[in-house]
């Protein structure tokens, strides 16, 4: 059959009495741009990525990737709903603790005050996890500061209200959830106290913004280098090295972020 003579119809819409056509065939489109922007690969998902983006398009009346990347390029609010639909935060409190308790051993040996960086800080348990295992530790609130950022907006929101399932505090003693939370229902409630020592801010490693924040003792970057290529990897490592008050001291990864 010769297809030029019998062209496939294109999906439409219908906007009152007008018919939209719709055009979600250029996946890769997003896929670059949003490689480009935060570093995530969707190589090995591009049908879960065609799915949510053609979702999230649909849901604000937009009916082609190529009216999508015209008007995130000047919307940064629909550009940040974006990549709050296409990035993931699901984790617990004192996830992979050896890290953890490595970090305090070396904090308590310090003389001075530290900076920790958390990046990304997902809604904030890996944050306050530090928090509590190092005055669980006898280290004084004086001696550490902790800056926890992500891309995702709600992510942020979320870590700032401090408020978690059973299942985001299951890794936690009793008198650890009875020291530093309260329990309604259900949730578990930080106590002002432990949220009042972490500054949680939006911010994305790979923007020029990020390298001019003031430098760090000590940084946690774990399940982030999961979701990007070797080469984003590479670029990604460079930037959080640099932004490393004593270059002798080491990053903690992840155990997933394999090189």
């Amino acid at each position: 059959m010769l297809s030029w003579l019998f062209p496939k119809k294109t999906p439409s819409s219908s906007f009152g009495d007008q018919e939209i056509q719709e055009d979600f065939s250029n996946i890769e489109s997003i896929a670059d741009y949003f490689k480009d922007l935060t570093g995530v690969t969707f190589d090995k998902q591009i049908s879960i990525l065609n799915s949510k983006t053609k979702s999230f398009c649909l849901s604000y009346g937009i009916y082609s990737y190529n009216e999508l990347l015209e008007k995130i390029s000047h919307d940064e609010d629909l550009k940040q709903d974006l990549i709050n639909r296409l990035t993931t935060n699901e984790t617990f409190f004192y996830r992979e603790f050896n890290q953890i308790a490595e970090l305090v051993s070396l904090i308590k040996q310090d003389t001075h005050p530290v900076r920790i960086l958390c990046a990304p800080c997902a809604t904030g348990e890996e944050s306050y996890s530090i928090a509590i295992a190092l005055l669980e530790a006898g280290v004084p609130k004086t001696k550490f500061t902790i800056m926890g950022i992500d891309i995702n907006s709600e992510a942020i929101e979320k870590a700032k209200e401090g408020i978690y399932r059973e299942r985001n505090v299951r890794n936690l003693s009793d008198e650890i959830r009875q020291r530093y939370f309260t329990q309604h229902g259900d949730m578990f409630h930080l106590t002002p106290e432990i949220k009042s020592l972490i500054e949680f801010k939006i911010f994305n490693i790979f923007e020029e913004n990020f390298k001019k924040l003031e430098k760090f003792d000590y940084i946690f970057s774990r399940n982030m280098l999961i979701y990007f290529d070797m080469q984003t990897k590479q670029k990604a490592v460079k930037i959080l090295e640099s932004m490393r008050k004593d270059q002798a001291k080491k990053i903690f990864f992840g155990h997933a972020d394999l090189f």
